[in-house]
Order: C-alpha cells, then structure tokens, then sequence
C-alpha cells in the first residue's frame, strides 16, 4: 500500500495541470452560465461531452507513457501533412483561446483586489506575471503552483455547493421564461459549451508533454497503468465540478431576473456578489479567492502547454536533430514563446473589447470544430501498426472513440449547417 502511495505521489502532476486546465472558462464561466439561462437542461450534453471526448485525452498520456515520445511526434508519424495540419490548428486557435483564458482571468483578478482602474492593463500584468513564473521556474513552478491552486478551488466549490443546496434554489421572478434552446441562439451556446467541456480535444497532446516532463523532474518511470490512474481521477474531478458549477448557476441565477453581464470585471462581480447573496456575505472571500486561483491556474497552464507543443512541433518540422531533449527546453526559446502567445493574445483582447461573452463563445466553438481531426490523428496512433497492441486500449474504449469522433464529427456538421 505504501508504495502504491508513494508511486502516486511520484506520478501525480499531468493530470492535475490537465484539470486546472479543463476547469477555467468551461467551468467558472460556461457551466454557470449553462445553469443560469437553462437552469438543468444541458446537463445531458455536458454528460456526453465529458465520456466522448474521454478517449481522445487519455491518449495523450497513454502515448507518451508506452513510448516515452509525446504525440505530437506521433503525428509526424502519421506523415507530415499531419504535423502540419496540427501546427495550423494550434495557431488558428491558441491567440483565441489564450485571449478568452486570460480576459476572464483578469476579470476575476479586478474583481477580488479592486483593481478594476487599471481597465486592460489588468491583461498585461496578468500576462507579466505569468510569463515571470513560467520563465524562472517552467515545469517545477507550474506543478506546485498548480497543485495548491486545485486544492483551494476543489475545497471552496464544494463549500459553495453544498452551501446553495442548503439555501434552495432562487424564487422565480413572475413571468419567468426559460431561454429556448433550439433556436440559432441556442444552438450556438450549446456547441460553445461542450467545445471546452472538459476543454479542447488539441489540448491533448499537452498531457502527453507533461507527462514526459513529470517523468523527467522525479526520474520515476510509472506504469502504464498508474499513469492512466492519475488521469483518470484528474478527468473525474473535472466531470464532478462541472455538475457543480451547473448546479451552482442553476440554484444561483435560474428564474432570478438577473442577467450576466458581458464585461469581463462585471461578469466576475456580478457572479460573486450574487453567490454570496445566497450563501451569505461571509463567503464572499472563499468564492472570490476560488474563482480566481481556478483560473489563474487556467492561464498558467494554457501559457505553458502551448509553449511546449508549439516548440515540439517546430522542432520536428524545422530543425534535424529533433530529440526531444534539444533545442525546445532552452529557455530563450520557451520565453520566445510565451512573448508570440501573449502579444497575439492581448491584440485578440483588444480587438474583442469588452465583448466577454463573444469572445469565449467564439473561442470555444473554434475548439469544438476543429476536435474530430484531432480525435482521428489521437484514435489512429494508438489502435494502428504505429502502437504495440498489448498497450492499446480495450475493445470498449475503442467502441467509445468510434462513437465520440461520431458525436464531433455530427455536431461540428450540425452547427456548419445552422449556422451558414
């Protein structure tokens, strides 16, 4: 028992980055706002989308694990045109995504020191800080900031939660009408919301690159099964909290008359301030300090799993010793990185104004269009000749995949079709 502890403990990293990842804006801000406008309507779709992505996330580390190479090397395995397609993918998404991420990030940031002034300079500073920490300490410094930062949110969303199922849900104003989903309204915050539910299928090949490093940092090399193990639980905790949020969005906002503002320091206070309307002013703290560490630990991640991948891929493509132990892990080209995604992403913020809602909406369905490719690309490299057959998934997880690259593949058509 000891030693299952202790390799636990060894492994225990990806998986947490990976959740603190997922449960940024498609948590904190998608799933409250699932609740608000549709009360427990979506629920049934949050659920589909957490088990038909699954497959396609365990991948990644179940790759890296069995072949101590991230799958972004796989890809380049599947032939060029691939690794291309998923450079092009990266870069038509991550200003996006990376902008959505931080604009609510530093929303949240205004929202709990009052620093609401400094308009969106917040970003900037936000971004200073987090590059500053990636910079000097990269991995080591993530993981254990990491690792605090889940615990504090886990803690006080669960305080939260139980505290509004104690409260009962809000009185319905008179001549309340619930927002109709299946109208283009609808439909679109519906693609928006399961496009980063847990978060997006591209993301994936972060965890095979933490993955690697986390073996790197313990010199530990885990099995195949206890790297699976401690995804597992991260994807888990992710599922759970999600139904947390909806729930608390429901309970909170649904039939209240209120509506969430599409200002990004706005929409902080308004979800604080009316949490703690319900539950007491006592806990304006807990949920202000929790909305906050979920997604600063949100943009850390995102900074960082970017840079990686981006550096992997460029290595693979541009340069001919493509050891993953080269050029990529020096530090003037990891902060090289940081600066391309922070200066696209602020331009992106700049852009968008303070159109919070759009700006998420539309970063999400990016995700949620380009997933099938990515869900293929992941599916193929671990069930073909490229992966040894003792280590490929069960017959079920197979039939899973089939049936996720379906839902993906179906919906991304569907939402093509309604919307153009």
């Amino acid at each position: 028992m000891n030693e299952r502890i202790d390799h636990l403990l060894k492994t225990l990293g990806p998986g947490v980055l990976f959740a603190s990842t997922a449960i940024g804006v498609s948590h904190l801000v998608q799933s409250t706002r699932a609740g608000a406008d549709f009360g427990f309507a979506l629920i049934a779709f949050v659920l589909l989308a957490l088990l038909f992505k699954y497959p396609f996330f365990e991948y990644g580390s179940r790759y890296a694990n069995v072949t101590g190479t991230s799958i972004i090397d796989g890809y380049k395995r599947l032939g060029k045109n691939a690794l291309v397609l998923y450079l092009l993918i990266t870069i038509g998404s991550m200003f996006f995504v990376t902008a959505a991420v931080g604009f609510v990030t530093a929303g949240f940031l205004e929202n709990l020191f009052h620093i609401e002034f400094l308009g969106i300079w917040t970003v900037v500073i936000l971004f200073v800080i987090c590059g500053g920490i990636l910079s000097v300490g990269k991995y080591r410094a993530l993981d254990g900031l990491i690792k605090i930062i889940a615990s504090v949110l886990v803690i006080t969303t669960v305080i939260a939660f139980f505290l509004a199922l104690i409260n009962g849900p809000v009185e319905k104003v008179e001549g309340f009408v619930p927002k109709q989903i299946w109208n283009q309204a609808g439909i679109f915050f519906l693609i928006a919301l399961m496009g980063w539910m847990p978060t997006a299928v591209d993301l994936s090949s972060w965890n095979s690159l933490w993955t690697l490093e986390r073996i790197k940092q313990t010199k530990f090399k885990p099995k195949l099964k206890e790297t699976l193990l401690e995804f597992r639980l991260a994807y888990l905790i992710t599922a759970v909290l999600a139904l947390l949020f909806i729930t608390l969005g429901s309970f909170v906002f649904f039939g209240s008359g209120e509506t969430l503002p599409n200002n990004n320091s706005l929409f902080a206070h308004k979800v604080v301030t009316l949490y703690t309307e319900t539950i007491g002013d006592w806990s304006y703290i807990i949920i202000a300090s929790s909305a906050f560490s979920v997604m600063f630990g949100t943009i850390i991640a995102v900074f960082d799993g970017y840079s990686r991948s981006l550096g992997r891929t460029f290595e693979l493509l541009f340069e001919k010793n493509d050891s993953i132990q080269k050029s990529f892990y020096h530090k003037k080209k990891y902060i090289l990185f940081i600066l391309i995604i922070a200066t696209g992403s602020f331009i992106v913020i700049f852009l968008f104004g303070d159109k919070l809602k759009e700006l998420v909406d539309f970063a999400t369905t990016i995700s949620f269009l380009i997933a099938p490719v990515i869900a293929v690309f992941n599916f193929k490299l671990v069930t073909g000749r490229y992966f040894e057959k003792k280590f490929q998934p069960s017959r079920w997880l197979k039939i899973l995949s089939y049936l996720g690259i379906i839902f993906l593949t179906g919906f991304a058509v569907f939402f093509i079709v309604t919307r153009f």
